[in-house]
């Protein structure tokens, strides 16, 4: 099974966050914080709701005929990551404030993102899931971003005790776009002189 991206209820899905408290990147924006999407925005991706991916799955148990295979099992609705930022932040009732960072300077100053950013989610990536359809027929994902990360935020926002967040990755996402607006600046004031 190749399933991409895939969240529910306790997972907020955003390619720079705290994934063990998801919650962070939604306090972030419903104070008003800068969050930061990689690169300009506009590569690619896809997220698939759990309950999505669970028909795809179910429907392959006792498949005999696709023991041997492997299948993508992920939404057909294609977005940027400017777009799955926005819609969060619709959904958490915020204004979008988004810091756009180059995903080489993402991870050089945060290695833990090497691997999740640069080796996948810097770039845009699309699946065909005509597999999985052709093995279970009438597959297809039903739960729109839009409606199932609502979801997700009136999970986190039904007990106070759910919304955790991760102090040391706060701090760090404030220090990371305070150093790139800072070599902006001074470039520009190179640049100028």
């Amino acid at each position: 099974m190749r399933p991409s991206l895939t969240y529910g209820d306790t997972q907020i899905p955003l390619a720079v966050d705290s994934w063990p408290k998801s919650y962070t990147v939604v306090d972030r924006m419903r104070r008003g914080k800068k969050v930061i999407v990689p690169g300009d925005g506009t590569s690619l991706w896809v997220m698939t709701h759990n309950s999505d991916f669970a028909k795809g799955l179910v429907g392959l148990l006792g498949h005999e005929q696709a023991i041997g295979h492997a299948f993508h099992i992920t939404s057909d609705e294609v977005m940027c990551w400017n777009q799955f930022y926005r819609i969060t932040c619709d959904a958490a009732g915020a204004e979008p404030n988004l810091a756009h960072i180059p995903s080489e300077f993402i991870a050089a100053c945060l290695p833990e993102y090497v691997g999740g950013l640069l080796g996948d989610k810097a770039l845009s990536a699309v699946f065909d899931n005509s597999k999985i359809k052709s093995f279970v027929p009438g597959y297809c994902a039903t739960t729109p971003y839009a409606e199932g990360i609502r979801r997700t935020l009136a999970w986190f926002d039904a007990d106070p005790a759910r919304r955790q967040i991760d102090a040391e990755a706060d701090a760090d996402y404030d220090r990371l776009i305070e150093a790139y607006e800072a070599g902006t600046a001074d470039a520009l004031r190179r640049f100028r002189e």
